[in-house]
């Protein structure tokens, strides 16, 4: 089996709202979204996409994809798909780093392995578990009472999972996890994603001030290194998300004991085949995992649901999907959905399991055979 043709399809995303994070200095409106279209010399055609969160959230900006598919559709023509390692590898030698450039590619080539498999991704990447994902909730930053309303909104559709965007002055964070906590309900669980906004100073005195409630904060701190200071003066579970993007910052925060979660976002870690190598390092140091994607449409949501159900349940913390902030569907009624309105399952078919609508996608911007 060979890669024949690559093409590349561009698609904006507008969000149903605009939406802040980092205590609001990021505000956003739309996605741009990349779509990779990989056919084979057999008659396979295999799909991903790769769409980082604006162009300010981290080095990551959707033009970057298209611009690196010049080098790397090229390299890539003629290789073998279901050789992940060997696809990578080649990747690597053409473009080092640009981890978020090679997802939507690294991707494809899986969705073709299992078609040829007769296998959904998730039983290639280790066995599927059948039982679903706990979908957490994404709430913007505002005030509490803003916040509030809408915790109380999924909460209604059956959200167990929440992750509330804080990261402003210390004593307004430590006000919104205050009033957040004495009205969340029992059995929910709160994630406060500070969405590296804190110094370390304001991350201790935050957290101190909050540490005799049950709260998990995110990403406190621009840096690792800042992190592991925080880590060194709290007690409450630390989520690392921005600052995992490669096995050695895995293996950096099991050495230094800086978190005790982790939130692997796939595009972000540059697909499925690294985001696997990631997987197996955090399970083996026994530390808990959000699966989700940084961004994109139902196609970027059902590769990472693939993902998430590759790791244990005991291990496994929820996800996200970024469809349910989306005014457009890609895929209308296919994929993996929100399943009784709070948790996520990815398809049984070979593969992916999903196609984007042609007609809803439109041309390609670049065609590489």
């Amino acid at each position: 089996m060979k890669i024949r043709r690559i093409a590349i399809h561009r698609k904006t995303l507008p969000l149903k709202e605009p939406y802040r994070l980092s205590g609001g200095r990021l505000r956003f409106e739309r996605l741009d979204s990349t779509f990779v279209r990989l056919d084979t010399d057999d008659g396979l055609t295999g799909w991903g996409e790769g769409c980082p969160w604006g162009h300010t959230y981290l080095p990551a900006h959707g033009g970057g994809i298209r611009a690196a598919a010049k080098l790397l559709a090229p390299a890539l023509l003629g290789m073998d798909p279901r050789r992940l390692d060997q696809v990578n590898r080649v990747m690597d030698i053409t473009l080092p780093g640009h981890e978020y450039a090679k997802s939507p590619f690294d991707i494809a080539c899986w969705d073709v392995f299992g078609q040829s498999a007769g296998l959904p991704i998730a039983d290639l990447l280790g066995g599927g578990d059948a039982r679903p994902t706990p979908i957490a909730s994404s709430i913007p930053t505002g005030t509490p009472a803003q916040m509030l309303a809408h915790i109380r909104q999924y909460r209604s559709r059956g959200y167990r999972l929440h992750s509330a965007k804080i990261g402003a002055d210390a004593e307004v964070d430590i006000e919104r996890i205050r009033r957040l906590e004495a009205e969340r309900d029992e059995g929910e669980v709160m994630i406060y994603d500070v969405n590296r906004a804190w110094l370390p100073a304001q991350a201790v005195r935050v957290m101190n001030a909050v540490r005799a409630l049950p709260v998990i904060i995110e990403q406190p701190c621009e840096s690792l290194a800042q992190c592991a200071a925080v880590r060194a003066r709290t007690l409450q579970p630390i989520s690392i998300d921005e600052r995992l993007e490669t096995l050695p910052d895995m293996q950096r925060i099991i050495a230094e004991r800086i978190g005790e979660i982790v939130n692997i976002k796939i595009n972000r870690c540059g697909g499925l085949t690294k985001s696997r190598r990631i997987r197996d390092a955090a399970l083996s140091a026994g530390i808990q995992m959000l699966a989700m994607e940084t961004g994109g449409s139902v196609i970027a949501d059902t590769a990472a649901q693939h993902f998430a159900q590759s790791i244990p349940a005991e291990n496994r913390l929820g996800t996200w999907l970024c469809q349910e902030m989306l005014s457009v569907d890609t895929a209308p009624g296919r994929g993996s959905r929100n399943t009784g309105g709070h948790s996520a399952i990815a398809p049984e078919l070979p593969g992916l399991g999903v196609a984007p609508d042609a007609d809803l996608l439109g041309a390609a911007v670049a065609v590489y055979e």
